[in-house]
Formats: structure tokens, C-alpha cells, sequence
């Protein structure tokens, strides 16, 4: 459940005193960039590797950037303080209002900013997972890109929900594995964890990357592997990972059950991204009581 307070543009107000338009073609069309940040001890988590992230996807659609990481990330922060969050997510929406022919005569920014801030989703300790082929394109030329047209995402998982599934597993046009709808996925394999590159058509995700830097530093190997399902199948674990999520153990994948989950690596891997977590916001916090 979203917060009550929320940021738009230039104010933090209530929720229901913000005002959508009918004119603005980008919210209409799905013309616009998001990204999701795991709030911590009240920081914003990573907000550095987020902005990069936005930045570079602005560039791909051609969004204009008027804004400046530096001042979002204030924003953000009125928006946590408003809201008293200690633990929680926020999303930070860009939404590009001069596109096509369906749009009003009224003043409005050339580019919508949108804050809004949630507690964290509650997600079983183990996942069970579905298949979907053809859920990406990865030749695609906004593959991997975090845009507001979100329908292919959240269509996939609730029609794997409805047959007991927590999340679904993507394959491209190569019938390769691209990720989850919300979540990277990783295999250990003799003690070597593989994850789709980003040619497969999966989003390049913070945590994902976090985790390709910070587990070969702890002695566990991490790559880069066309994967397909039959190495999901044959995996001695399998894991997902995503900002909301941390890592978690896949126990199943579409009727295939996987013996360990989670298994050893899986819970080396989260507790080195809870470290990670834990010392990124503890320096975030010295710098900010200087």
C-alpha cells in the first residue's frame, strides 16, 4: 500500500490532493521510466546506482533529464521523513508528457517527476516459480530498458499465480532464460553461480550487480552464461534477487523441484548483501552527521 505522502514535480502533498491528467500522453502511453529503492535505517539504498541506471534508460526513449540526481535525491528523502520510514521501498517515476497527438492545452512540465513510497511486500522464504516462453524480446530495442509499460510484467506473474506460482520465469525468442518479472535469477552449479547476460533480455539489475561485485570478493565465483531451462532444472540451486527481495531460493520451477532451498550459497550470498547494506548506509549516515 503506497504511503500518504507523496512527492510531484516541485511539492510534497497528500496523495489524493496530486493531479494526474488525461493530457498527459507519456502516463497515457506508458512513455516513461521508474526504478524501486529499498529504503534502509531510513537511507536510500544504493540511490547512486539507481540514478545511473534511470540516466542511462532517459537516454535510450530519448526522455529528456531536467532534473539532477542530487536534488531527486532530497526529494526522496521529504518524502521518507513524511512518510516516518525506517524500513520500506520508494519508486521515483519519470514520465515524458510531450508525445503523440493525445494531449491537453494545459500547463505542465515537459517531464513529470513522481515519489512515492510503500512498506516492503511480504514474499514467501522460498519461491515457487513458473515458465513463460516468449516473455521477452531481447532483440527488442528497449530491451532492458525500466519503462512504465509495465502490463507484460505484472500479466505474467498473476497468470502464474493462478496456479500457486510466487513469480515466473521469462524466456526470449531463443528460448533462453531473461529473468523473472521482477527479479534477476542466478543458478549454483558446483559451487558456481551463472547468471543470464544482459543479451538475453533481462534488466540490468542493482542488485544483481551488486551481487556480480561483491561475491567474487568473498571467494564465490560469479559469470555470465546463456542459460535455458534445463540448467534451471538441473541447478543445485537456484536463486532470485531484486530490491524488495534481497536473494531468496527458488525451491521450484514449474513443477521441477529444487533440492536445496536455500541452499548454502543462496544464504552466503544474502548475508553478504546484508552487510553490504548494512555498511552502505552506515557510511551514507556518517557523511550526513558531519
Amino acid at each position: 500500500m503506497i504511503h500518504r505522502h507523496i512527492f510531484h514535480n516541485e511539492s510534497l502533498l497528500p496523495i489524493e490532493k496530486s493531479r494526474l491528467s488525461m493530457g498527459q500522453a507519456g502516463l497515457i502511453c506508458g512513455w516513461g521510466i521508474f526504478t524501486t529503492i529499498r529504503i534502509a535505517r531510513g537511507e536510500a539504498f544504493a540511490y547512486e546506482r539507481h540514478w545511473r541506471r534511470l540516466d542511462k534508460h532517459a537516454a535510450i526513449i530519448n526522455l529528456p533529464m531536467p532534473y539532477a540526481a542530487a536534488k531527486v535525491r532530497m526529494h526522496l528523502h521529504e518524502v521518507i521523513r513524511a512518510n516516518k520510514i525506517t524500513e520500506g521501498c520508494a519508486r521515483i517515476y519519470l514520465i515524458y508528457n510531450n508525445v503523440g497527438f493525445w494531449q491537453s492545452d494545459e500547463p505542465r512540465p515537459q517531464v513529470d517527476l513522481l515519489i512515492c513510497s510503500a512498506g516492503l511486500p511480504e514474499y514467501a522464504n522460498v519461491a515457487r516459480v513458473g515458465l513463460r516462453a516468449h516473455g521477452r524480446h531481447a532483440a527488442a530495442p528497449l530491451s532492458g530498458v525500466k519503462s512504465i509499460s509495465w502490463l507484460n510484467n505484472v500479466w505474467a506473474v498473476a497468470e502464474a499465480a493462478k496456479d500457486g506460482f510466487d513469480e515466473v520465469v521469462l524466456l526470449n525468442e531463443r528460448s533462453e532464460v531473461s529473468e523473472c518479472t521482477s527479479a534477476n535469477i542466478f543458478v549454483v552449479k558446483n559451487g558456481k553461480v551463472l547468471t543470464p547476460p544482459l543479451s538475453s533480455g533481462c534488466l540490468e539489475g542493482v542488485t544483481r550487480g551488486i551481487l556480480m561485485e561483491i561475491a567474487p570478493e568473498s571467494g564465490v565465483s560469479v559469470a555470465e552464461q546463456s542459460l535455458h531451462p534445463e540448467d534451471l532444472y538441473s541447478a543445485d540451486e537456484v536463486l532470485i534477487s531484486s530490491t524488495n527481495r534481497n536473494v531468496i531460493g527458488v525451491g521450484e520451477i514449474a513443477g521441477h523441484k529444487i533440492a536445496a532451498a536455500p541452499g548454502p550459497v543462496t544464504q552466503r550470498l544474502n548475508e553478504l548483501f546484508d552487510a553490504y547494506i548494512d555498511d552502505y548506509v552506515t557510511r551514507r549516515m556518517s557523511v550526513s552527521t558531519r
